[in-house]
């Protein structure tokens, strides 16, 4: 008895899911747990009078009562979304005190016995109670013993449903969806009709059909604060009470009839009220793997440098001239003043492409939200060709950002979410939705302009998102890890895409990325940040030659040691040890200056024994990692005196030297191969 029950076939895969037996301990209960809802329901069917339900269901007393529960229910059901909308945005989205307490007096009602809830509601609404003398003597209006008391006492114990079904789907919407909208232009009315609104409607609509079903069937505080008066306040669920007294056949036909509904009611949400909808939001395709096809495909752009160069490649004149991206409305300069978590001051002339990178949590994303006024951690006083736009909400400040998810909007298509900042900025629909197929034209996506972005891979929706973007015609364009989402044949060729598309943009755009791939083909700088600060601000080869931050030297591939500047041309490393340097090259201002000592991968030699000659930086180690690099093998080394040093050689050279995890060896690296900033 207290054995498992097996079920699935035995001897699944070791790749497979293993399909586990349920235990009788189990299953007994579940099953006598059906029995005893289900017996219920089977008594209702097997007592009905069957030949004698249509006459039952069609008497003048039940019709006069089915005819008044649908006016009360509707009612009650409008009343409920009036408040409970509302409501439910409060408790979604608002932060307050007590928060708590609103909450648990929404729920309230769920858990109150319905006859104490009439009570209540007589105590608070009736000819004695807290309101009800005011509002008969104000409104001349009497809730108790009257239909509008039917009313409100159905939507008391309904509008629960409501809000606790709209306030999960509130706290599960993506704010970046609403925010996106608001950066491309759209005041907040437009945002919850054209994208709030939508993405609800699934809740909204299970929520409102919870509601109605349970307004439909209320009994005790119906007829505890309104009374039991025929065509007055006698609902359904009053007259089953009293046809059981006369008619039990009758009664048990109304039931049935009752029964009927809220089933159809469960039925047809199927699930959506316990969270189980399917949404239409859903994950974005791999790349590559059971994705739509890519019918614009890439064979205009060309193959993309895969190499990263110390300058930004230069787009050549006329090339790609059908798809060169309008300018933005004006060209327009950014002077911006940071303070708060980010602290510094940015300038950029129009067309000025920027890259910001640092380590998380330096402030890249607080650094774009705090431009579009999106935050309170950090604040921008902002200046875009020479206006203010610092006290201006987001939608009005011609900043468009995009988003690490991308942002669309699951309810629209590819075409409409392109056209959304044309529209939000008053463009008409024919127009609007010209100018956007031309964008996604010139971004390779033209002939995905039918389909919504659960049908588009991460390179499509990507390139959606950057269309949507640059066709509201910005002044300042953000992009926040545009790329991160992709697989590394797709992210170059986007990449390229968004180079040649960049050459032509006529604001300022700022790119956060973690790829310095990236930072030096798109950017004509680079903003480095940690903590809240700026570090560095340069062109890609004055980063990629002089990194002032470890963590930026070591995004790009070399050795980053933190360290003092000592006497003759020495480093003294901060982990221990001494550097040794070539003459002439001791970083400013001299002695006991913090310093960055930076060695690139390929500039460290290794070797079984010590090696003599020229002066270097000699230090005895151990291989405790290699890392195949393209062509190359990456092998980390570390030793006692150092810090961890990683050298860059070949598979041939590692195979003389024969290394493996836990070879001895030396490291070597001259003094010439040393560069030094200052911190």
């Amino acid at each position: 008895m207290g054995g498992p029950v097996r079920s699935g076939r035995p001897g699944a895969g070791a790749g497979g899911a293993v399909r586990r037996g349920v235990p009788a301990g189990l299953l007994v209960p579940a099953l006598v747990g059906v029995a005893f809802l289900l017996l219920p329901l089977v008594g209702v069917l097997a007592r009905t009078d069957w030949p004698s339900l249509l006459h039952h269901l069609t008497t003048p007393q039940v019709t006069q009562a089915l005819r008044l529960s649908l006016v009360v229910s509707g009612w009650a059901l409008l009343l409920s979304l009036l408040m409970g909308v509302p409501l439910a945005w409060l408790l979604a989205r608002v932060p307050f005190p007590g928060k708590a307490l609103v909450r648990s007096l929404v729920l309230l009602p769920m858990v109150l016995p319905p006859t104490v809830g009439g009570v209540a509601l007589l105590l608070a609404f009736g000819r004695r109670g807290v309101l009800g003398p005011w509002l008969e003597s104000t409104f001349g209006l009497t809730l108790p013993f009257h239909t509008a008391g039917a009313v409100v006492a159905a939507a008391f114990v309904a509008m629960p449903f409501l809000v606790i079904s709209l306030e999960g789907a509130l706290a599960g919407l993506r704010p970046s969806l609403e925010e996106t909208a608001a950066s491309l232009g759209a005041g907040p009315l437009r945002v919850f009709a054209t994208v709030t609104l939508p993405l609800l409607a699934p809740a909204l609509a299970a929520g409102a059909a919870l509601t109605w079903a349970r307004a439909l069937g209320e009994f005790g505080a119906t007829i505890t604060f309104a009374g039991n008066l025929p065509g007055a306040t006698q609902t359904l669920p009053l007259q089953v009470y009293l046809l059981l007294q006369d008619s039990p056949e009758a009664a048990t036909s109304v039931s049935l009839l009752l029964l009927v509904i809220a089933m159809a009611v469960l039925v047809a949400l199927r699930g959506r009220w316990t969270g189980g909808a399917v949404r239409e939001a859903r994950a974005t395709p791999p790349e590559g793997a059971a994705a739509p096809a890519d019918p614009a495909g890439f064979a205009d752009l060309g193959a993309p440098e895969e190499g990263p160069t110390l300058e930004k490649p230069p787009i050549r004149p006329g090339a790609g001239a059908t798809s060169a991206p309008a300018p933005a409305a004006e060209e327009s300069d950014l002077r911006a003043e940071l303070t708060g978590y980010t602290r510094f001051p940015l300038t950029a002339p129009a067309g000025t492409t920027i890259a910001v990178v640092g380590p998380n949590g330096a402030g890249k994303t607080t650094l774009l939200r705090a431009l579009l006024g999106l935050t309170p951690r950090a604040h921008a006083e902002v200046l875009l060709g020479g206006r203010d736009v610092t006290r201006l909400p987001t939608h009005r400040r011609e900043v468009s950002w995009v988003p690490q998810d991308g942002a669309l909007f699951p309810h629209l298509s590819a075409l409409a979410n392109t056209a959304y900042g044309l529209r939000a900025r008053g463009v008409p629909r024919a127009e609007a939705r010209r100018q956007a197929r031309e964008w996604l034209t010139r971004l390779g996506v033209g002939e995905l302009a039918g389909r919504r972005p659960a049908q588009l891979s991460g390179g499509q929706a990507q390139r959606v998102a950057l269309a949507r973007a640059l066709a509201a015609r910005p002044r300042l364009l953000l992009l926040d890890e545009p790329l991160a989402a992709l697989d590394q044949t797709t992210r170059a060729r986007v990449r390229h895409t968004l180079r040649r598309h960049l050459a032509g943009f006529g604001g300022v755009c700022l790119i956060v990325t973690h790829d310095p791939v990236e930072a030096v083909s798109l950017a004509d700088r680079v903003l480095v940040l940690e903590g809240g600060e700026a570090v560095q601000d340069a062109p890609p080869a004055e980063v990629t030659r002089h990194p002032r931050s470890p963590w930026v030297a070591r995004m790009l591939g070399g050795n980053a040691w933190e360290g003092t500047a000592g006497p003759e041309g020495t480093v003294e490393l901060a982990g221990g040890g001494l550097l040794t340097t070539a003459p002439g090259e001791a970083t400013p201002p001299g002695p006991g200056a913090p310093v960055l000592a930076v060695i690139a991968p390929e500039a460290v030699s290794l070797h079984l024994a010590r090696p003599e000659g020229s002066p270097r930086n000699v230090w005895a180690g151990t291989v405790r990692e290699l890392t195949a690099v393209g062509s190359r093998l990456r092998v980390l080394v570390t030793s006692p005196e150092v810090p961890a040093l990683v050298a860059e050689i070949t598979p041939a050279a590692a195979a003389d030297l024969g290394l493996t995890d836990g070879t001895r060896v030396w490291t070597a690296v001259k003094a010439t191969e040393v560069t030094v900033v200052g911190l």
